[in-house]
């Protein structure tokens, strides 16, 4: 969940001590990984699709080092794998797993949006920390905190991490997606997109930008 547009970049900033590129890993429960992805059957499945956030939230390009990679496979809901720069911004107080305002932090977002502004959010961060959320209505939040089963590792400038998502809690089809990572602190902390949100200030519930990807989630 976001605060409103005019808000979002004066709020949102990472909090707790800096442990630093050399913090010890942490680890998740392993995903359940599909079965069908096995390569023998993996003719029987749609391919996967990439979003590479590549662009400011309005439009311009980012840095190359800044770039964020995010694969994503129908399996049963949605496989998400995440590659990304580890920016070394401080970690979340809490322990690993789910917290309340991961966005305030170093994190990548991915949003599937359906009809009716129908919509799940998910969230992951470099420290092993996540948030699921169902919407109907836009920053309508009517599920919570939903428990993830992800994966996350750091390896020197770089994090990455995988997650199912159920297809229970997916919205209706056709879907539209768009995908997010903010890192550093204020007042220069960056956010980034996939399909640019043009306005006043990032608001990445601005549902009217996001994509369609052809032949992916119809």
């Amino acid at each position: 969940m976001r605060p409103a547009a005019l808000r979002a970049v004066a709020d949102r900033v990472g909090v707790g001590s800096n442990t630093g590129r050399d913090a010890e890993n942490p680890r998740r429960q392993e995903p359940d990984m599909p079965t069908t992805l096995l390569p023998e059957r993996a003719e029987a499945q749609a391919g996967p699709t990439q979003l590479r956030i590549a662009t400011t939230w309005d439009g311009a390009p980012c840095r190359p080092e800044e770039v964020v990679t995010l694969t994503l496979r129908e399996e049963n809901g949605l496989f998400v794998t995440i590659d990304a720069p580890f920016h070394g911004d401080p970690p979340p107080a809490p322990p690993p797993g789910s917290m309340w305002e991961l966005w305030e932090h170093e994190v990548v977002e991915l949003f599937v949006v359906g009809p009716n502004e129908r919509y799940t959010e998910l969230e992951l961060g470099p420290y092993g920390h996540d948030l699921l959320l169902r919407l109907e209505g836009r920053r309508n939040a009517v599920e919570k905190l939903i428990p993830v089963k992800a994966a996350v590792s750091r390896s020197g400038d770089r994090w990455t991490a995988t997650a199912h998502l159920p297809a229970h809690l997916l919205p209706p089809r056709p879907w539209r997606f768009n995908a997010f990572a903010v890192h550093g602190e204020a007042p220069n902390r960056r956010f980034l997109a996939w399909a640019p949100v043009p306005g006043s200030a990032p608001d990445f519930h601005a549902l009217e930008h996001f994509k369609s990807v052809p032949g992916f989630g119809d």
